[in-house]
């Protein structure tokens, strides 16, 4: 079973929000993805964001991430309304970014081109991109795999290298999506442990959207419930397994988080 972090309440946390949504809303033709809906992340948390399929979590990552505009309502970022803002002021800007599901990286590229590749794009200083590739190497323990194609990594190796990529750019918000998919329990607890530690090493602002309920309770600070685009409940792990709405939508009677 999981094991819940103990460390909810520290002093580098804020309750000073780094994303909100306020009264959001969006469909594809007649199809309504995500209904009036509003929340908050707060700076340096882990967000939870768990869901059955089609409920809206993917949705949510392209609205931040610019790829996707709303229907309606404001997306905030540090508290400046970016809903019009196009993906690369929101990268670079707010200091935002995303990890897919799947893909993410340069198949036929070794890990370290992989690395030097995207720290070309997003870092201007060419002796601090040597700097920062050999610290996420090191800090990955990246260094017997720097030369292996990337085609060629293990499933969770990929997504360290992916999570790597995107830390090449300093970001302040960092969205994962699907990060425990597919992944053997070993893999999961060493890919928990990095993203705690980088909440905890670096202030960074973290959402996670997975499936794997108990692997995404025990990381992170809050979570939230999505089912047919609204929001049924949101709150502290331990209190939102109890939620009687979270309970009927999404996790059933005999869920249990240890």
């Amino acid at each position: 079973m999981a094991i819940i972090k103990k460390f909810r309440i520290k002093s580098f946390k804020q309750q000073d929000s780094a994303i909100e949504f306020e009264n959001v809303s969006l469909s594809y033709g007649n199809r309504l993805i995500l209904d009036n809906i509003n929340f908050k992340i707060n700076k340096n948390s882990i967000h939870g964001m768990l869901g059955p399929n089609g409920a809206g979590k993917s949705t949510i990552f392209n609205l931040i991430t610019g790829l996707i505009k709303p229907k309606s309502g404001k997306i905030k970022i540090y508290g400046e309304d970016v809903t019009n803002y196009p993906v690369y002021i929101r990268s670079k800007k707010f200091k935002t970014s995303y990890c897919p599901q799947y893909g993410g990286y340069f198949s036929d590229l070794t890990l370290y081109e992989n690395l030097k590749a995207i720290s070309e794009i997003v870092i201007d200083q060419k002796n601090y991109r040597t700097e920062k590739i050999n610290y996420l190497i090191s800090k990955f323990e990246f260094d017997n795999l720097r030369d292996v194609k990337a085609k060629f990594l293990s499933g969770g190796q990929k997504k360290r290298l992916v999570i790597a990529l995107a830390l090449l750019s300093d970001p302040k918000v960092l969205l994962l999506d699907e990060v425990y998919a597919a992944l053997d329990v070993l893999t999961i607890k060493m890919l928990q442990e990095t993203i705690v530690n980088l909440q905890q090493e670096h202030n960074i602002t973290t959402c996670i959207c997975d499936h794997q309920a108990r692997d995404l309770l025990a990381t992170c600070d809050i979570a939230m419930i999505l089912n047919n685009g609204k929001i049924i409940a949101q709150d502290t792990p331990s209190n939102l397994v109890k939620n009687i709405k979270a309970k009927n939508a999404y996790f059933g009677d005999s869920f249990k988080i240890s």
